[in-house]
């Protein structure tokens, strides 16, 4: 093993971590004084004050697994001493694994976790409080949605980085990770949602001569662009979206009272009201932070995690499902986050399921550790609210008679379907249907009772080969 060192090495950090997430973990064993994010390698460098306060750190997570946004990290003392070494002249030197480029007024933004649309508008109204903002470009490369602005000063993005580093444009998520870039002067050649240059009113919209598409990627030359790699591509986002007031700490939960700005800082109601158009239904308040609920009065014989999820993932992302042992009738059920743990309890609470009127409450725990009898449904692609989670959301209603029926196959036959659903109730009514070229279908049961059991055992079935998806409708008719 490595001897003893103040610099930890943690590994299988995802683009999802931010800084803040490593100094939470390390911060109460002592003083950090610098953390290094090795983005490309899925890698961090955290550096302690001294190497007790390292070794305190190790001896910890040996006997407690360390965990940041459901994603397991490991740890070990770096081979390094410290972050910097002197060189022949007595001056400090970056070690060149670790180095990070010299302050600039132009920023990399790499926007993590991005589930409202990034646009132009949106970084500028973050970005402008520190200085004046005179070009934006957004792109996509392996990293996720990135945007490089540049300030009319240098000061200004020092600024910017120092305040706005780690923290999230909306509540949960668009978590911000900032660097300087190595470029002198960023071109922009298009005034669009994409790319927009504020010193010059007069550029177009949109390429108006066709052939020169080799010449630009989104309005950066390439000599530019190459500095990032090859083949951007433009984020496919629309312009909607709530509108970022204030800015929320990594982790969550809204932000209390004022933000740096002297404005009110935007909490939970204001972007879960954005999503569901500016007006949040009734029993939803958007500030609860708690991710984690206690259901029970279930029916041990015939519910288990997965069904569970194919419940609750209609409100929100899961991340750990625990039945309990000594409690069978009982379970824990982590979300995404405490407006999506908050829309479940809403919607679920007294819903009747296999005969038996189901209690939903926010659980003490504040979330569910990784275990041999717990189920991990981070990564899984079931979960509905990795991409147009705003849309999702609006679609969110408690348990109804109607289910949406998706990812059929092209040649499904009605009778398949019903065939397939009706073990669970009568069907009153059924129809087939197209959009975006792809089969559909609405589904009605006699009852609310009948439509949930439906779901929760036959969402992600298979019917001819394919993994077919259920949502309830709010739909009263076929």
């Amino acid at each position: 093993m490595t001897e003893p060192s103040k610099v930890l090495h943690i590994r299988n950090v995802g683009p999802e971590v931010a800084e803040s997430d490593l100094l939470q973990l390390a911060q109460s064993f002592g003083v950090v004084q610098k953390v290094v994010m090795l983005r490309a390698k899925n890698q961090a460098l955290l550096q302690m004050q001294d190497v007790p306060s390292a070794i305190n750190v190790m001896q910890y997570y040996t006997t407690v697994q360390p965990s940041v946004r459901g994603r397991n990290v490991y740890m070990q003392f770096s081979s390094h001493k410290e972050l910097t070494t002197p060189d022949q002249n007595g001056q400090t030197r970056r070690l060149p694994a670790e180095q990070e480029l010299l302050p600039n007024r132009i920023l990399l933004i790499t926007i993590h976790n991005p589930l409202y649309p990034i646009t132009v508008d949106v970084l500028h109204q973050v970005f402008s409080p520190h200085g004046f903002v005179e070009k934006i470009v957004t792109f996509t490369k392996s990293a996720g949605l990135q945007a490089l602005l540049q300030y009319a000063s240098q000061p200004s993005a020092v600024q910017a980085r120092t305040t706005l580093q780690g923290r999230n444009i909306y509540d949960g998520c668009c978590t911000l990770d900032i660097q300087y870039s190595n470029l002198q002067e960023l071109q922009v050649n298009y005034n669009n949602e994409r790319t927009r240059d504020f010193t010059n009113a007069a550029l177009p919209s949109e390429q108006s001569r066709p052939g020169n598409s080799g010449n630009n990627i989104m309005g950066v030359s390439l000599l530019q662009s190459s500095l990032f790699g090859e083949g951007g591509h433009m984020y496919n986002m629309g312009t909607g979206g709530p509108r970022p007031g204030g800015f929320q700490q990594s982790g969550g939960h809204p932000a209390l009272g004022m933000n740096s700005y002297g404005q009110v800082a935007m909490g939970g109601a204001s972007a879960a009201a954005a999503a569901f158009g500016g007006v949040l239904p009734p029993g939803i308040t958007g500030t609860n932070d708690r991710s984690t609920l206690l259901v029970s009065n279930l029916v041990p014989e015939k519910i288990d995690a997965d069904r569970l999820f194919n419940l609750f993932s209609n409100y929100g992302n899961i991340v750990r499902i625990k039945i309990l042992h000594n409690k069978p009738d009982h379970a824990l059920i982590q979300m995404g986050d405490g407006f999506q743990a908050e829309l479940a309890f809403n919607y679920l609470k007294g819903v009747t399921l296999f005969g038996k009127r189901m209690d939903v409450n926010f659980s003490k725990h504040a979330q569910i550790n990784p275990s041999p009898d717990t189920s991990d449904f981070s990564s899984s692609p079931l979960n509905r609210f990795n991409r147009n989670a705003a849309k999702n959301y609006r679609y969110c209603c408690a348990p109804t008679k109607m289910i949406h029926v998706s990812s059929l196959p092209a040649d499904i036959a009605l009778e398949d379907i019903t065939s397939h659903l009706s073990a669970h109730g009568t069907v009153v009514n059924a129809k087939i249907f197209e959009s975006n070229g792809k089969k559909q279908a609405l589904v009605l049961f006699e009852s609310e009772e009948q439509a949930t059991e439906a779901l929760v055992c036959k969402h992600a079935t298979q019917l001819q080969s394919n993994t077919i998806r259920l949502a309830f409708s709010k739909l009263a008719s076929v």
